[in-house]
This record gives structure tokens, sequence and C-alpha cells, in this order.
């Protein structure tokens, strides 16, 4: 992945989120974007491991909005580097037949100062029942001390920034709701 977006390391994008928002280089923007919900299966578009038209299903993902530039840095999105915000919201998470509507995001946004002073990860979501990793982590070390991953992926805790629904994260980003079909 290019060092014109920042560190990248497969399968964890809370770090690469981190290290664009809260890190010493901030490449990516002033927020960081939690993207989970109650179920923690959320559909998302437009990404590289997925083929084309169709999502993949994450138990959540991160990434670094920059709000003055209404753009997102996405490295396993297919969308371009940084992306515009609203074109990224559109293309990644289109409207779900009813039937899927389950798979549908919310959203936790936490600005720079407030993550570099909450957030940790030791990294344990990453490791199987025998402490190996289920992929391979990256070279810089863990984030923070102890884990507070879990607590930002729990909507209901009021650990940092705040929670939308799609709806409401257009509305508070770029002033405009949802355009449906």
């Amino acid at each position: 992945m290019s060092d014109a977006v920042g560190p990248y390391q497969a399968f964890y994008c809370e770090e690469n989120a981190f290290l664009r928002v809260a890190g010493p280089v901030r490449p990516g923007g002033d927020h960081a974007l939690f993207i989970t919900n109650a179920r923690r299966q959320v559909a998302v578009f437009e990404q590289r491991l997925a083929p084309p038209g169709e999502p993949v299903v994450w138990d959540y993902h991160v990434v670094a909005v920059d709000r003055a530039r209404q753009t997102v840095v996405d490295p396993d999105s297919r969308l371009e580097l940084p992306c515009d915000l609203a074109r990224y919201l559109a293309a990644t998470f289109p409207p779900l037949p009813p039937q899927l509507e389950l798979y549908s995001p919310r959203f936790r946004l936490v600005a720079s100062a407030v993550l570099a002073a909450t957030f940790a990860s030791d990294r344990r979501h990453m490791r199987d029942d025998r402490g190996a990793y289920q992929a391979p982590p990256p070279a810089w070390p863990p984030i923070g001390e102890g884990h507070t991953l879990d607590r930002y992926l729990d909507l209901d805790d009021p650990i940092a920034g705040e929670v939308f629904t799609l709806d409401g994260l257009r509305l508070a980003l770029l002033g405009a709701a949802i355009e449906r079909p």
C-alpha cells in the first residue's frame, strides 16, 4: 500500500485509521469513523476483497475522515484515495433491500485528540483460541495501553465521539439527507 495515505496493514483497519488520524504523521484526516452495528455484521460495498457490486460483511470497519476537505481515506476500498465523502458514503453504503437491512451500518465519529487520548488495542481480537494471530500483525507496536476497541464498537458505550445512523451521519457531515431512489 502506498505511503501516500500512511502506513497500512491488512485486517487492522482501526490501527491504520488511528495512525492517519491521531498518529505522528496524520496524513488522512481529523476524525476516525468506526462502522459497525449491534449485530456486528455490516455490509460494506466497494471493498477490494469483494467482487464489484458485492459487499464485504465486516464485523466492523474504521476509516479516516477529513471534515474540512470532506474526504475519506479507506485503503481497503477500490474507490480513489482520498475519496470525496459524499461519493464514499453513497457508493459504500447504498440502500439495502428490506430483507438485508439488518446489515445496515451505524457509525461512531471520533475527533483525533479524543481518539489519541482514549483508544487502545493490544490486538487480542486478532488472536485465535491458541493465541496465534489470525492475520499477520503490523510491524509497529500495539496502540496505547490495554484494549478499548471493544468499547468503541459498543455503540451504547459513551467512551468517545458521536454515534449516527447513515442518514444522521450524512446530515452531520454534509448537511444533506440521504438521497433515496
